[in-house]
């Protein structure tokens, strides 16, 4: 080796911001084994290359003894004392041991730890770089699709968006452009694995983050999201500044906002809730697009009893129970719907056993005077 490989691991320092030294070092260390290796040696040595001029030198490392027993390892004190006046007794002596042909053995195995090297500092840039961007979105290009799972091109690696976290019905074509979101980054032999999804209410929060700047500034809130992918999400959204109105803020100018994220998660629908520190008025807007005509809450419980109009009761409810269960979520609250007839019906039956019991107890008592 030479001169010309010192000026190499400069250059692939200051690209891949690898350290000199830490490549040298770990030359030399790989050149221990080489060097064991091919001359079949037994003995302690130690390699060393020069900082400057890239040279090359195996030296044994023998301990100073008064009566030497293995020759490999150890060296007498007079033997020592010629190579070194210094040398005492329990010193190791370097002796150079390099053989003449170490060159082009040394040239092959610091192109090899130097290739390993790069590629391990490459592996935790990106994995570094990644895990920093866990919880967050990224952008990416569908190449493929492995035993259902969608492999998909960041540009300097790659994510598996998993089967569980695909949208039920929507396709991934090659060579498309789609928005996921990071769920979790792990290192692993063959290097980092990004695992994206399409279904976390992370990904709508980001989207809502990345699109209205009065979120990303702080001043509207995003306080819960409950969401079934690919159909409907509820957004409960809250503003610090009286003057924001933050369902408008999230809308945006003849709805461009709130449409493009629609347009990003395929058509899902997305409902924007005023979030309000009181249970009734909080839980009254949860069930929107339905209008609400009371509230009851139980504290305790935590749950809470909703009146709607007649006309207004599959609304309320939702498609196979979607908008009560999504409500439920958003809140934080068990919701139980009932219609105004139902409620006065409740009512009336009420009233007509307590009349009965009212009754009965009147019955007992004169017949009990009798």
């Amino acid at each position: 080796m030479s001169a010309e490989l010192i000026l190499a691991l400069e250059q692939i320092e200051k690209e891949k911001g690898i350290e000199k030294e830490i490549l040298i070092e770990a030359i030399e260390a790989a050149l221990i084994s080489a060097y064991k290796r091919n001359f079949g040696s037994s003995q302690n040595v130690k390699v060393v290359i020069d900082r400057s001029s890239g040279d090359v030198r195996v030296y044994a490392l023998k301990k100073v003894t008064e009566r030497p027993i293995n020759d490999l390892l150890e060296i007498s004190i007079d033997e020592a004392k010629k190579l070194d006046g210094r040398l005492e007794e329990g010193d190791m002596a370097e002796i150079e041991v390099t053989p003449r042909k170490f060159g082009r053995i040394a040239a092959q195995t610091a192109k090899q730890v130097v290739v390993q090297r790069i590629r391990e500092a490459e592996r935790g840039i990106i994995f570094d770089e990644f895990h920093n961007k866990e919880s967050d979105i990224v952008t990416g290009i569908i190449q493929r699709s492995e035993r259902k799972n969608v492999i998909i091109d960041l540009g300097k690696t790659e994510a598996v968006l998993a089967t569980a976290e695909q949208v039920p019905g929507e396709e991934y074509r090659f060579n498309e452009r789609v928005k996921t979101y990071i769920i979790e980054v792990k290192k692993t032999t063959k290097g980092p694995q990004i695992m994206v999804s399409r279904t976390h209410p992370g990904l709508v929060k980001r989207l809502f983050e990345l699109e209205v700047p009065e979120i990303h500034e702080g001043i509207v809130e995003i306080k819960s999201i409950s969401r079934e992918p690919g159909s409907r999400t509820k957004i409960a959204v809250y503003s610090k500044d009286d003057n924001v109105d933050p369902v408008g803020a999230c809308v945006g100018q003849k709805g461009t906002r709130v449409q493009a994220i629609v347009d990003e998660l395929r058509g899902e629908k997305i409902d924007i809730i005023k979030w309000s520190s009181n249970p009734e008025e909080f839980i009254s807007s949860s069930l929107s697009p339905a209008k609400v005509i009371r509230v009851d809450v139980n504290e305790e419980e935590k749950s809470a009893k909703v009146t709607v109009p007649d006309y207004q009761l599959s609304l309320a409810i939702g498609k196979e129970g979607q908008n009560a269960r999504l409500a439920a979520k958003l809140t934080g609250w068990k919701i139980d719907i009932k219609s105004e007839s139902q409620l006065r019906a409740t009512i009336e039956q009420q009233l007509l056993n307590y009349d009965g019991n009212y009754q009965m107890e009147e019955d007992n008592k004169a017949q009990y005077e009798e």
